[in-house]
Protein backbone atom coordinates (compact mmCIF):
# COMPACT_ATOMS: atom_id res chain seq x y z
CA UNK A 1 0.00 0.00 0.00
CA UNK A 2 1.19 3.52 -0.80
CA UNK A 3 -1.18 5.42 1.50
CA UNK A 4 1.25 5.63 4.42
CA UNK A 5 4.21 6.91 2.36
CA UNK A 6 5.36 10.49 2.88
CA UNK A 7 6.12 10.81 -0.82
CA UNK A 8 2.52 9.94 -1.69
CA UNK A 9 0.86 12.25 0.85
CA UNK A 10 -1.02 15.41 -0.03
CA UNK A 11 0.93 18.63 0.51
CA UNK A 12 -1.20 21.23 2.35
CA UNK A 13 0.79 24.06 0.73
CA UNK A 14 -0.40 23.09 -2.75
CA UNK A 15 -4.03 22.12 -2.18
CA UNK A 16 -5.17 25.02 -4.38
CA UNK A 17 -2.40 24.48 -6.94
CA UNK A 18 -4.62 24.82 -10.00
CA UNK A 19 -5.88 28.18 -8.82
CA UNK A 20 -2.45 29.79 -8.42
CA UNK A 21 -0.93 32.23 -10.89
CA UNK A 22 2.11 31.09 -12.82
CA UNK A 23 4.38 33.23 -10.63
CA UNK A 24 2.79 31.77 -7.50
CA UNK A 25 3.41 28.23 -8.80
CA UNK A 26 7.07 29.06 -9.44
CA UNK A 27 7.48 30.57 -5.98
CA UNK A 28 5.75 27.62 -4.34
CA UNK A 29 7.99 25.09 -6.09
CA UNK A 30 11.05 27.11 -5.16
CA UNK A 31 9.92 27.40 -1.56
CA UNK A 32 9.34 23.65 -1.32
CA UNK A 33 12.71 22.92 -2.94
CA UNK A 34 14.49 25.02 -0.32
CA UNK A 35 14.30 22.21 2.23
CA UNK A 36 15.84 19.50 0.04
CA UNK A 37 19.47 20.23 0.89
CA UNK A 38 18.66 20.16 4.60
CA UNK A 39 17.00 16.75 4.24
CA UNK A 40 20.05 15.42 2.42
CA UNK A 41 22.32 16.98 5.05
CA UNK A 42 20.61 14.97 7.77
CA UNK A 43 21.94 11.87 6.01
CA UNK A 44 25.56 13.07 5.98
CA UNK A 45 26.95 10.24 8.11
CA UNK A 46 25.21 7.55 6.09
CA UNK A 47 26.42 9.11 2.84
CA UNK A 48 30.00 9.36 4.15
CA UNK A 49 29.91 5.70 5.22
CA UNK A 50 28.67 4.75 1.75
CA UNK A 51 31.46 6.74 0.08
CA UNK A 52 34.15 5.01 2.13
CA UNK A 53 32.74 1.58 1.29
CA UNK A 54 32.44 2.44 -2.40
CA UNK A 55 35.99 3.80 -2.48
CA UNK A 56 37.40 0.67 -0.84
CA UNK A 57 35.54 -1.59 -3.26
CA UNK A 58 36.61 0.44 -6.31
CA UNK A 59 40.22 0.34 -5.13
CA UNK A 60 39.96 -3.46 -4.95
CA UNK A 61 38.61 -3.72 -8.48
CA UNK A 62 34.91 -3.70 -7.62
CA UNK A 63 32.19 -1.62 -9.22
CA UNK A 64 29.54 0.87 -8.18
CA UNK A 65 26.19 -0.23 -9.60
CA UNK A 66 23.05 1.90 -9.50
CA UNK A 67 19.67 0.39 -10.30
CA UNK A 68 16.10 1.58 -10.10
CA UNK A 69 12.84 2.07 -11.97
CA UNK A 70 11.55 5.17 -13.75
CA UNK A 71 13.07 8.45 -12.58
CA UNK A 72 15.22 6.61 -10.04
CA UNK A 73 16.77 4.40 -12.71
CA UNK A 74 17.30 7.32 -15.07
CA UNK A 75 19.12 9.34 -12.42
CA UNK A 76 21.41 6.41 -11.67
CA UNK A 77 22.25 5.96 -15.34
CA UNK A 78 22.89 9.71 -15.68
CA UNK A 79 25.34 9.72 -12.76
CA UNK A 80 27.14 6.65 -14.09
CA UNK A 81 27.42 8.14 -17.58
CA UNK A 82 29.00 11.34 -16.22
CA UNK A 83 31.86 9.56 -14.45
CA UNK A 84 34.10 8.67 -17.45
CA UNK A 85 34.26 12.21 -18.93
CA UNK A 86 34.58 13.86 -15.50
CA UNK A 87 37.01 11.49 -13.81
CA UNK A 88 38.53 9.47 -16.68
CA UNK A 89 37.14 6.37 -15.02
CA UNK A 90 36.65 3.09 -16.82
CA UNK A 91 33.05 3.03 -18.19
CA UNK A 92 32.65 -0.39 -16.59
CA UNK A 93 33.50 0.93 -13.10
CA UNK A 94 30.24 2.81 -12.46
CA UNK A 95 27.18 1.18 -14.00
CA UNK A 96 23.53 2.22 -14.20
CA UNK A 97 20.59 -0.16 -14.70
CA UNK A 98 16.91 0.63 -15.19
CA UNK A 99 13.88 -1.63 -14.93
CA UNK A 100 12.76 -2.45 -18.46
CA UNK A 101 16.17 -1.98 -20.03
CA UNK A 102 17.66 0.88 -22.08
CA UNK A 103 14.38 1.76 -23.81
CA UNK A 104 12.94 2.67 -20.41
CA UNK A 105 15.22 5.72 -20.34
CA UNK A 106 12.78 7.52 -22.62
CA UNK A 107 9.63 5.40 -22.60
CA UNK A 108 7.77 3.92 -19.65
CA UNK A 109 7.89 0.11 -19.62
CA UNK A 110 4.69 -0.95 -17.92
CA UNK A 111 5.04 -3.46 -15.10
CA UNK A 112 8.84 -3.70 -15.22
CA UNK A 113 9.25 -2.26 -11.73
CA UNK A 114 6.75 -4.73 -10.23
CA UNK A 115 8.84 -7.84 -10.85
CA UNK A 116 11.53 -8.54 -8.21
CA UNK A 117 13.12 -11.27 -10.33
CA UNK A 118 13.97 -8.70 -13.02
CA UNK A 119 16.20 -6.83 -10.56
CA UNK A 120 18.07 -10.03 -9.81
CA UNK A 121 18.30 -10.94 -13.51
CA UNK A 122 19.70 -7.53 -14.47
CA UNK A 123 22.42 -7.87 -11.82
CA UNK A 124 23.17 -11.42 -12.91
CA UNK A 125 23.46 -10.23 -16.50
CA UNK A 126 26.32 -7.88 -15.60
CA UNK A 127 27.99 -10.61 -13.51
CA UNK A 128 27.56 -8.98 -10.12
CA UNK A 129 30.39 -9.99 -7.79
CA UNK A 130 30.88 -9.91 -3.99
CA UNK A 131 33.38 -7.08 -4.50
CA UNK A 132 30.76 -4.74 -5.97
CA UNK A 133 28.59 -2.11 -4.28
CA UNK A 134 24.98 -1.83 -5.39
CA UNK A 135 22.79 1.20 -4.77
CA UNK A 136 19.13 0.35 -5.12
CA UNK A 137 17.23 3.59 -5.74
CA UNK A 138 13.56 3.54 -4.79
CA UNK A 139 11.87 6.75 -3.71
CA UNK A 140 9.00 4.78 -2.20
CA UNK A 141 11.33 2.29 -0.55
CA UNK A 142 9.15 -0.57 -1.75
CA UNK A 143 9.79 -1.02 -5.49
CA UNK A 144 9.84 -4.81 -6.12
CA UNK A 145 12.49 -4.53 -8.88
CA UNK A 146 14.86 -2.81 -6.44
CA UNK A 147 14.09 -5.06 -3.49
CA UNK A 148 14.68 -8.16 -5.63
CA UNK A 149 18.04 -6.81 -6.73
CA UNK A 150 19.10 -5.82 -3.21
CA UNK A 151 18.14 -9.23 -1.84
CA UNK A 152 20.18 -10.97 -4.54
CA UNK A 153 23.15 -8.64 -3.97
CA UNK A 154 23.28 -9.39 -0.24
CA UNK A 155 22.97 -13.13 -0.84
CA UNK A 156 25.93 -12.90 -3.19
CA UNK A 157 28.00 -10.88 -0.70
CA UNK A 158 27.96 -7.52 -2.50
CA UNK A 159 27.48 -4.42 -0.32
CA UNK A 160 23.85 -3.31 -0.60
CA UNK A 161 22.83 0.33 -0.18
CA UNK A 162 19.22 1.48 -0.34
CA UNK A 163 18.38 5.05 -1.35
CA UNK A 164 14.82 6.14 -0.56
CA UNK A 165 12.87 9.24 0.47
CA UNK A 166 10.69 7.52 3.06
CA UNK A 167 11.54 6.58 6.65
CA UNK A 168 11.34 2.97 7.81
CA UNK A 169 10.83 1.73 4.28
CA UNK A 170 10.44 -1.88 3.25
CA UNK A 171 13.84 -2.03 1.53
CA UNK A 172 15.57 -1.48 4.91
CA UNK A 173 15.40 -5.22 5.55
CA UNK A 174 17.37 -5.93 2.38
CA UNK A 175 20.24 -3.44 2.83
CA UNK A 176 23.54 -3.11 4.63
CA UNK A 177 22.98 0.65 4.70
CA UNK A 178 20.02 2.94 4.03
CA UNK A 179 20.22 6.58 2.92
CA UNK A 180 16.83 8.26 3.43
CA UNK A 181 16.52 12.00 2.79
CA UNK A 182 12.87 12.64 3.68
CA UNK A 183 11.79 15.68 1.67
CA UNK A 184 8.08 15.51 2.46
CA UNK A 185 5.06 15.45 0.12
CA UNK A 186 5.44 16.77 -3.41
CA UNK A 187 3.49 19.84 -4.51
CA UNK A 188 2.01 17.58 -7.17
CA UNK A 189 1.02 14.57 -5.09
CA UNK A 190 3.12 11.52 -5.86
CA UNK A 191 5.23 13.23 -8.55
CA UNK A 192 8.53 12.06 -7.11
CA UNK A 193 10.52 13.30 -10.10
CA UNK A 194 10.38 16.63 -8.26
CA UNK A 195 11.68 17.00 -4.66
CA UNK A 196 12.51 13.32 -4.26
CA UNK A 197 14.23 13.27 -7.64
CA UNK A 198 16.29 16.33 -6.74
CA UNK A 199 17.31 14.78 -3.41
CA UNK A 200 18.26 11.57 -5.19
CA UNK A 201 20.43 13.46 -7.69
CA UNK A 202 22.17 15.31 -4.84
CA UNK A 203 22.98 12.06 -3.03
CA UNK A 204 24.26 10.39 -6.20
CA UNK A 205 26.46 13.42 -6.88
CA UNK A 206 27.99 12.97 -3.42
CA UNK A 207 28.48 9.21 -3.74
CA UNK A 208 30.29 9.25 -7.08
CA UNK A 209 32.23 12.47 -6.50
CA UNK A 210 33.23 11.49 -2.97
CA UNK A 211 34.40 8.06 -4.08
CA UNK A 212 36.39 9.53 -6.97
CA UNK A 213 38.05 12.06 -4.66
CA UNK A 214 39.14 9.14 -2.47
CA UNK A 215 40.48 7.45 -5.62
CA UNK A 216 42.81 10.39 -6.32
CA UNK A 217 40.77 11.80 -9.17
CA UNK A 218 41.10 15.39 -7.90
CA UNK A 219 43.87 17.80 -6.97
CA UNK A 220 42.52 20.41 -4.62
CA UNK A 221 39.19 21.17 -6.27
CA UNK A 222 40.49 20.51 -9.79
CA UNK A 223 39.14 17.56 -11.82
CA UNK A 224 42.60 16.46 -12.92
CA UNK A 225 41.49 13.11 -14.32
CA UNK A 226 38.98 14.47 -16.82
CA UNK A 227 38.91 13.10 -20.34
CA UNK A 228 39.17 15.94 -22.88
CA UNK A 229 36.79 14.76 -25.59
CA UNK A 230 35.52 18.06 -26.97
CA UNK A 231 36.44 21.72 -27.34
CA UNK A 232 35.05 22.69 -23.93
CA UNK A 233 36.94 19.94 -22.12
CA UNK A 234 40.16 20.68 -23.99
CA UNK A 235 39.92 24.28 -22.82
CA UNK A 236 39.20 23.09 -19.28
CA UNK A 237 42.23 20.78 -19.39
CA UNK A 238 44.45 23.74 -20.27
CA UNK A 239 42.98 25.82 -17.44
CA UNK A 240 43.55 23.01 -14.95
CA UNK A 241 47.18 22.56 -15.99
CA UNK A 242 47.72 26.31 -15.73
CA UNK A 243 46.12 26.46 -12.29
CA UNK A 244 48.15 23.50 -10.97
CA UNK A 245 51.49 24.60 -12.40
CA UNK A 246 51.45 28.37 -12.90
CA UNK A 247 52.47 28.10 -16.57
CA UNK A 248 50.95 30.24 -19.31
CA UNK A 249 48.51 29.04 -21.96
CA UNK A 250 51.13 28.14 -24.56
CA UNK A 251 53.15 26.14 -22.05
CA UNK A 252 50.03 24.32 -20.90
CA UNK A 253 49.24 23.32 -24.49
CA UNK A 254 52.81 22.11 -24.97
CA UNK A 255 52.72 20.05 -21.77
CA UNK A 256 49.43 18.43 -22.70
CA UNK A 257 50.68 17.66 -26.23
CA UNK A 258 53.77 15.95 -24.80
CA UNK A 259 51.59 13.91 -22.44
CA UNK A 260 48.91 12.80 -24.93
CA UNK A 261 46.38 15.12 -23.34
CA UNK A 262 46.73 13.52 -19.88
CA UNK A 263 46.21 16.30 -17.34
CA UNK A 264 47.72 14.47 -14.38
CA UNK A 265 50.79 13.40 -16.32
CA UNK A 266 51.35 16.94 -17.56
CA UNK A 267 51.24 18.34 -14.02
CA UNK A 268 53.68 15.73 -12.70
CA UNK A 269 56.03 16.34 -15.65
CA UNK A 270 56.09 20.04 -14.85
CA UNK A 271 56.69 19.69 -11.11
CA UNK A 272 59.19 16.82 -11.24
CA UNK A 273 60.92 17.73 -14.52
CA UNK A 274 60.71 14.09 -15.56
CA UNK A 275 59.67 12.53 -18.86
CA UNK A 276 56.01 11.58 -19.39
CA UNK A 277 56.67 7.83 -18.98
CA UNK A 278 58.47 8.44 -15.69
CA UNK A 279 55.60 10.66 -14.57
CA UNK A 280 53.12 7.90 -15.37
CA UNK A 281 55.19 5.46 -13.29
CA UNK A 282 55.11 7.86 -10.35
CA UNK A 283 51.34 8.13 -10.69
CA UNK A 284 50.96 4.35 -10.84
CA UNK A 285 53.03 3.92 -7.70
CA UNK A 286 50.92 6.57 -5.96
CA UNK A 287 47.70 4.80 -7.05
CA UNK A 288 46.77 7.84 -9.10
CA UNK A 289 47.08 10.36 -6.26
CA UNK A 290 48.65 13.41 -7.89
CA UNK A 291 49.91 15.15 -4.76
CA UNK A 292 51.63 11.96 -3.58
CA UNK A 293 53.21 11.37 -7.01
CA UNK A 294 54.70 14.87 -7.07
CA UNK A 295 55.97 14.46 -3.50
CA UNK A 296 57.64 11.18 -4.40
CA UNK A 297 59.08 12.57 -7.65
CA UNK A 298 60.70 15.52 -5.92
CA UNK A 299 61.57 13.80 -2.62
CA UNK A 300 59.21 16.20 -0.93
CA UNK A 301 60.99 19.28 -2.26
CA UNK A 302 57.81 20.68 -3.84
CA UNK A 303 55.10 21.77 -1.40
CA UNK A 304 51.60 22.02 -2.83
Amino acid sequence: MLDHLTTEASNPASEQLDELSTLEVVKLINDQDAGIAEAVGRQAQQIATAIDVISDRLHSGGRLIYFGAGTSGRLGILDAAECPPTFRSDPRQVVGLIAGGPSAMTTAVEGAEDNPSLGMQDLERISLSPNDVVVGIATSGRTPYVIGGLEYARELGAYAIGLTCNDNSELKSYCDLVIAPVVGPEILSGSTRMKAGTATKMVLNMLSTGAMIRQGKTFGNLMVDLRATNTKLNARARRIVKAATGVDDAEAVELLDRCNGEVKTAIVVHHTEQAPDAARTLLDRAYGHLRRAIHDGTNGAVRL
